[in-house]
């Protein structure tokens, strides 16, 4: 049971190497591009023009929306949609597919199963693979947005202090910021352009992201236009609050890096040790493989490893 376990992980770690691997093939030209320019300029740049360009972009961020329906696929959607990835949701389904079939002849090989617990554990890797990758790339970028926030809420400062109304000042930020804030605060250019209100796209973005410091924003940016006041003192405010809050997050990061650390390799040091015993002697456990305690205990020792993995990491995810 042990090798066979060591064989699921690795299987794992397989598929979603795989799935980048898919992603890289398909759109690696692309992804290049997009990590040193803002999206939509490049694409104008291009000699699109700006409705050209704008239903683009807009059919490709609300194409996972309305994607997935069931429950489980929702998920995914979600994930999909806050990593703004380049498949679209039948694309997903089939990678999920081909992952699927990859796991099954992988556990048809290496594994002793059962065919319909080979099914089974196939569908779960294939579906899990596919959101422990989505949910790593939409971390990314949600971190990636984070970390612009600031810049870009100070660049919208100075430019209502120097005169420029508000819509402009949002122009500004989608022309002279990268991605992913550049082209996100385009879409509300586009958008407000084409007769949207614009704390009405800012809302929808914040939805959409679910940062919360840009919840701050639309707020503040929501109230000012009902109720007017000095926007780019708001602002200026907000832009002071979401950085001591990094540099607090930054020093917390610090002080428990070590904690972290001790949690990963007490969580990984005993399957680490399983690896190299099976590899080292893979006969150590046929004296024991027999016995009618062998299932249970193996059980009981890797939920004690959930446990303990759940447990070190709430110890140290301190929120800020």
């Amino acid at each position: 049971m042990g090798s066979q376990a060591i064989i699921l992980v690795l299987m794992f770690v397989g598929v979603v190497l795989i799935i980048e691997g898919i992603y890289l093939v398909a759109f690696g030209r692309s992804i290049k591009l997009n990590s040193r320019v803002n999206r939509r300029l490049a694409m104008m740049e291009q000699g699109k023009d700006r409705e050209e360009v704008f239903e683009a972009l807009r059919k490709e961020r609300d194409q996972h929306r309305k994607g997935f329906k069931l429950p489980i696929m929702s998920m995914l959607s979600n994930k999909a949609q806050q990593a703004n990835i380049a498949f679209s949701p039948n694309a997903l389904l089939a990678v999920m597919a081909l992952v699927a079939v990859f796991a099954f002849g992988g556990l048809t090989y290496f594994a002793s199963m059962g065919v319909p617990l080979r099914i089974l554990v196939a569908l779960i890797i294939g579906g899990g693979g596919v959101y422990f990758w989505l949910n790593g790339k939409a971390k990314k970028r949600m971190d990636a947005f984070e970390e612009q926030l600031p810049d870009a809420v100070d660049l919208i400062v100075r430019s209502l202090r120097v005169g420029h109304p508000f819509a402009n000042a949002i122009n500004i930020v989608a022309t002279e910021m990268p991605d992913p804030i550049g082209t996100e605060f385009g879409m509300i250019v586009d958008e407000t352009a084409y007769g949207a209100d614009v704390a009405v796209a800012l809302q929808n973005m914040a939805d959409r992201i679910a940062v919360p410091d840009l919840r701050f924003l639309t707020v503040a940016v929501g109230i000012q236009a009902k109720s007017g006041g000095n926007l780019a003192e708001v602002l200026d405010g907000l832009s002071k609050v979401i950085r001591a809050r990094f540099k607090l997050f930054r020093r917390v990061k610090a002080i428990t890096a070590e904690a972290k650390w001790s949690g990963m390799f007490l969580s990984g040091f005993p399957l680490a040790a399983l690896l190299g015993v099976n590899v080292l002697n893979p006969h150590y456990y046929d004296a024991v493989k027999p016995t009618e305690y062998y299932v249970p205990a193996a059980v009981v020792v890797f939920a004690l490893l959930g446990i303990n993995a759940v447990v070190m990491r709430a110890m140290v995810n301190i929120k800020v």
